[in-house]
């Protein structure tokens, strides 16, 4: 009875480490929001049947090419995944499978792991209303070093801790932006692995709108000055015009005066 059940447990022994998966190293990949992230395959298998990609129990499709309709996730290579257009919604675990044909012509099961950190900086103008896409269903807390060191500005259960944020429908709205708000932002699972770092600054559009409102207000002062000149120019041409004008008549008055005195001085002589 003994020896049946030491060759039963050594018969499931064997069974189970010919089928359990070859697991690598836990890798981390960081990628931009809007650029694309490289999930390398470190499997050197000579014949790759299949691979599978998932995220948080979800199966996730992956193209053959790049040139698949629709397909923002790919394979590059024997087993490389790329996934393109990365969204911060993109950060957090996933699991690839490589099944491949051994020596013995056996099915094998090879699984690699990454995590996926997602970077973005966004410019605010001051006053704004900010939505930022953070709280993710796997993020456990936010924190922020805007004040000099990291502090908590969300966990999952307890909700913002300021009156000025607020969290619904998986946003983190910042209400009135100002200066106070800039720095960087990270979102972290409950692990502690960094899922989103996103850098907060504030923007120069105000700046640059007031610049170019003094712009046009120096522009506009030129022109009224160029306008009083040319005003000031008729101005005067017009006077000169109407000197002449006066002068000229005068001086016809005086010479019909004149040549009427002579007139009846010749008529009073001759008389």
């Amino acid at each position: 009875m003994f020896i049946r059940l030491h060759l039963l447990l050594l018969i499931c022994f064997i069974t189970y480490s010919g089928t359990a998966p070859l697991r690598t190293a836990f890798k981390h990949v960081t990628g931009t929001r809007g650029g694309e992230a490289i999930l390398q395959c470190d499997f050197k298998a000579g014949e790759i049947s299949d691979i599978s990609l998932s995220s948080w129990s979800k199966i996730i499709p992956v193209c053959e090419n790049e040139e698949c309709e629709n397909g923002r996730v790919f394979k590059k290579g024997s087993c490389d995944v790329i996934i393109k257009d990365l969204t911060l919604r993109d950060a957090g675990k996933y699991i690839l499978r490589v099944y491949h044909t051994n020596d013995q012509t056996e099915l094998e099961r090879l699984i690699q792991e990454y995590q996926l950190h997602i970077q973005d900086e966004i410019s605010v103008n001051t006053g704004e209303e900010l939505k930022l896409d953070l709280l993710l269903i796997n993020a456990d807390k936010v924190e922020t070093n805007s004040s000099g060191e990291w502090t908590e500005v969300w966990t999952r259960g307890h909700g913002v801790s300021s009156d000025r944020l607020t969290d619904s429908d998986g946003n983190l709205t910042i209400n009135a932006f100002t200066s106070t708000d800039t720095g960087t932002y990270r979102v972290l699972d409950s692990e502690g692995q960094i899922l989103i770092t996103l850098t907060l600054t504030e923007s120069k559009g105000k700046l640059d709108t007031d610049k170019i409102r003094t712009n046009g207000s120096e522009q506009h002062t030129q022109w009224l000055r160029i306008c009083l000149v040319i005003l000031l120019f008729w101005v005067v041409c017009f006077w000169v015009w109407w000197f002449l004008i006066c002068s000229c008549l005068l001086s016809s008055r005086n010479i019909s005066l004149k040549g009427m005195w002579i007139m009846t001085n010749n008529q009073n002589k001759k008389q």
